[in-house]
């Protein structure tokens, strides 16, 4: 009777400490440590709300993911996200948290966000960010 060929273990991934290492790659402006963290196709997807700025819709790959970050600071003054919250349940890590938003004249309000991470083999696939659009737009439009 044959031997039956033993079906290897799912490599377990920490996805929690990935996202952990991305916010703090973002945080310390390392674009090269954030992308480590992603698949190269992923998906970070922005509210359409903000499409008029050039930082709504889906951007897809490593590449989109530059063109928005580098976008930012045309519209922006600065950011600083600070995560409080992570919810882990298999493939998916949602984050609600807070960023400071400092627009182009100076002024900076503390804005409220929730990020919704999927991961597959370890990388991020999908990153959506939702918060109130129109308190972003009147932040930059101030």
């Amino acid at each position: 009777m044959p031997v039956p060929t033993p079906v290897p273990a799912p490599v377990a991934h920490d996805n929690l400490a990935a996202v952990r290492a991305a916010y703090r790659a973002f945080h310390d402006r390392d674009v090269a440590a954030l992308l480590a963290t992603m698949d190269p196709e992923i998906e970070w997807v922005h509210p359409e709300g903000l499409a008029g700025y050039g930082l709504g819709g889906t951007k897809h790959g490593h590449r989109g993911v530059r063109e928005f970050l580098g976008r930012v600071p045309s519209v922006l003054g600065g950011m600083r996200l600070e995560p409080r919250e992570f919810l882990h349940s298999g493939d998916r890590v949602v984050v609600f948290g807070v960023r400071d938003v400092t627009s182009l004249g100076g002024r900076t309000e503390n804005l409220s966000f929730v990020h919704s991470w999927t991961f597959r083999d370890g990388l991020a696939v999908r990153m959506e960010d939702v918060f109130d659009t129109v308190a972003f737009a009147r932040l930059i439009d101030g």
